[in-house]
């Protein structure tokens, strides 16, 4: 490894200028077939360690995806589609997966969720906490925020702020060559031994499906929600 001037640093890494000192392998974007499977709870567990890509117009940022919740309609009384419920919001969840479905908490944090499943099953997985892992200026202006610190990208409303994710992108078909936000794989699959597993945040309200141990996190990562 080069070691340079100028360094940022945390917990286990060396970022230059918003990258990598080491730049990972070459990267894949994933295609429709991975976001349409009907096991939602398996693709949230692959989504982990694959990495969110935008591209706005102010510059490439990129993460590594740390945490995640899955959200399985018509039964899961924690997501917005139980029993099916369609809405003006909703509507996007029964498209098939590889759609971003994004919105609005506490009438301020924009929320990403990644749409999954085939046409009409309103299946959905929450990206909760990033790992940063390219362009991190970018995402400190966004943040405002001078220097790394876990509340950058560790939760699931800042993520989207650093990664400059709105409510506007709502609907966005991840898949078509042209859109701003994709997810790729850019390393070996994760161990199954490295994910830990809890009930959902936030989901009191869902009575019995509140117990139901749907979030996923990687073992030790420093940049998962607390």
């Amino acid at each position: 490894m080069t070691i340079h001037s100028n360094l940022h640093t945390w917990p286990g890494f060396l970022i230059l200028a918003g990258k990598y000192d080491i730049m990972p392998p070459q990267n894949t974007r994933l295609e429709r077939s991975f976001f349409v499977r009907e096991d939602v709870i398996r693709v949230s567990r692959e989504l982990l360690g694959k990495y969110l890509v935008t591209n706005l117009g102010e510059g490439l940022t990129a993460g590594r995806i740390v945490e995640v919740e899955a959200y399985r309609a018509p039964e899961d009384k924690a997501s917005h589609a139980y029993g099916n419920r369609l809405t003006e919001r909703t509507r996007v969840m029964f498209s098939r997966g590889g759609h971003a479905y994004i919105y609005l908490c506490y009438g301020i944090h924009h929320l990403f969720n990644v749409v999954t499943g085939g046409e009409g099953m309103a299946h959905a997985v929450l990206i909760r906490a990033l790992e940063p892992a390219e362009n991190l200026n970018l995402m400190l202006r966004r943040r405002r925020m001078d220097k790394v610190a876990a509340r950058l990208t560790a939760g699931p409303g800042v993520l989207s702020q650093a990664m400059g994710i709105t409510r506007e992108l709502t609907g966005t078909d991840m898949l078509h060559p042209e859109s701003p936000i994709w997810i790729e794989s850019r390393e070996k699959p994760i161990a199954a031994t490295d994910i830990l597993c809890s009930p959902r945040i936030g989901v009191d309200y869902a009575e019995e499906c509140a117990a139901w141990e749907w979030r996923f996190f990687l073992k030790g990562n420093p940049w998962v929600s607390k």
